[in-house]
């Protein structure tokens, strides 16, 4: 049985090894879960709320500690961390507060003399989480999850066991009862049984469209409920009329957070063709002042890939791209010396067909495509098998909203950078998953739905 390994990505350090769960301690741990599912549903919702305000309390006290470990275990830069670790806190505290106004019952008119639609807690829900965003990833799905009545079994990403250790302590430090959150640390040969056992009621997925793809076939044989959130390559529309430096300054930040790795980054830069060359030019200066280095230096802006493969993934991409006609205008080489970071890259004259359009570039890739007018602009956003998120900057407003209407993903920002919000539902389309966190609709997604009518 191979151990998870917890690798330095900026040095290749070894930082920690733990060994897998045996299958005793799985059943144990999915065990616990069932047996803690009944009275965590009948506890209300005062002790879980309880709960989530001391695991917000300690997050915001750790935050330091969480992000230096999210440096050394995955790459991102400290600041961008901290920025985690506080967001965390941040959705424990609004479920806190607003889960029992929202799961409230609904009296609904009806032909009955009452009649209610209730929400009801299903069990227990595994969560399959990735490595990118390690806490927030995480906690987006426990919060309403628990404040839900369910209990939570989490299965983190291999590459980041010191941070599933991290959350079990920080849980366990809140004072929650046994059973209500537990790790896994196993790999994802164990998540087909996982899923087909009958006291798993639901699953949540954070990850790549194939994971996605495998475990909603497993769902689905299971006939359990999924929510998925999947790749994504954003389309970010700079319209004639844009604010180009406002535009610039949040193409940046929205590309290369998280040292590119973000399902709901910007991807695809598509650029009215009378502001491509002032576009492309600011974009290539601007990323070519980004402080690439060792995550735990604070002035780092952009750390390592978490993984070499996934470096030489992004770095075939872009090749590739290369050889079917498109430019580099910055970067887009490996760090000499680094052992999975590479220089962001910004790339022009991409079309449909190329890598850097048709595929999700899970990196620092900016990919620029010029557009003709709106009408060109639009056809180009919507040209791809993904639909996670967009964002369209003009300073015409209605302009703009009646665009983002006729996007297909699951959420366009005007004039904003897409980002998740805890009180607006989160998602996507195409492939790019099933479902939504967040916002009422996150919270409702692991409840049974039940209508109540009395004559």
């Amino acid at each position: 049985m191979m151990a998870l390994t917890s690798i330095n990505p900026f040095n290749g350090e070894v930082l920690a090894r733990f060994g897998k769960h045996t299958p005793q301690e799985v059943e144990h741990a999915l065990s616990l879960s069932a047996r803690r599912a009944p009275a965590w549903r009948e506890a209300g919702f005062a002790p879980r709320a309880a709960l989530l305000r001391e695991v917000a309390r300690l997050l915001r006290e750790r935050q330091g500690e969480y992000a230096r470990l999210m440096a050394l275990e995955m790459g991102k830069p400290m600041r961008e961390g901290r920025a985690e670790v506080l967001k965390c806190a941040w959705v424990c505290e609004f479920y806190a507060e607003q889960a029992a106004a929202m799961l409230a019952d609904e009296v609904v008119a009806s032909d009955a003399q009452t009649s209610w639609v209730i929400y009801e807690p299903l069990g227990t829900v595994l969560g399959i989480m990735p490595w990118n965003f390690p806490f927030w990833q995480v906690l987006r799905a426990v919060a309403p999850i628990l404040m839900a009545g369910n209990t939570f079994l989490l299965k983190h990403a291999s590459n980041v066991p010191q941070c599933a250790v991290a959350l079990d302590v920080l849980f366990r430090d809140a004072g929650a009862p046994e059973g209500v959150f537990t790790i896994l640390l196993v790999g994802s040969e164990v998540v087909p049984a996982l899923i087909d056992d009958v006291r798993i009621h639901g699953v949540t997925l954070t990850g790549s469209e194939s994971a996605g793809r495998h475990v909603a076939a497993l769902a689905g044989a299971a006939l359990k409920p999924v929510v998925m959130e999947l790749g994504g390559s954003d389309a970010f529309v700079v319209l004639q009329d844009a604010d180009l430096e406002l535009a610039l300054e949040h193409a940046v930040r929205s590309r290369f957070q998280n040292n590119g790795q973000s399902c709901i980054a910007a991807k695809r830069f598509i650029v009215h063709e009378s502001l491509a060359e002032d576009f492309c030019q600011g974009m290539a200066a601007r990323v070519a002042a980004l402080r690439v280095g060792d995550p735990v230096e604070e002035g780092t802006e952009i750390g390592p890939l978490a993984r070499p493969d996934l470096r030489q993934q992004v770095l075939d991409q872009v090749q590739a791209s290369v050889r079917d006609g498109a430019r580099v205008l910055q970067g887009g080489v490996a760090v000499a010396g680094s052992f999975a970071a590479m220089q962001a890259c910004v790339l022009t004259d991409v079309r449909p067909g190329m890598a850097a359009f048709d595929e999700e570039i899970f990196g620092p890739v900016a990919a620029i495509c010029v557009a003709q007018d709106d009408v060109h602009a639009l056809h180009l956003a919507n040209a791809s098998r993904f639909g996670l998120g967009g964002s369209i900057w003009t300073r015409d407003v209605a302009r703009g909203e009646a665009l983002a209407r006729l996007l297909e993903c699951g959420a366009v920002f005007v004039n904003g950078m897409v980002k998740s919000d805890p009180r607006l539902p989160f998602g996507g389309c195409k492939v790019s998953g099933l479902g939504r966190e967040l916002g009422v609709q996150g919270l409702r997604a692991f409840t049974n739905v039940k209508t109540l009518w009395i004559g």
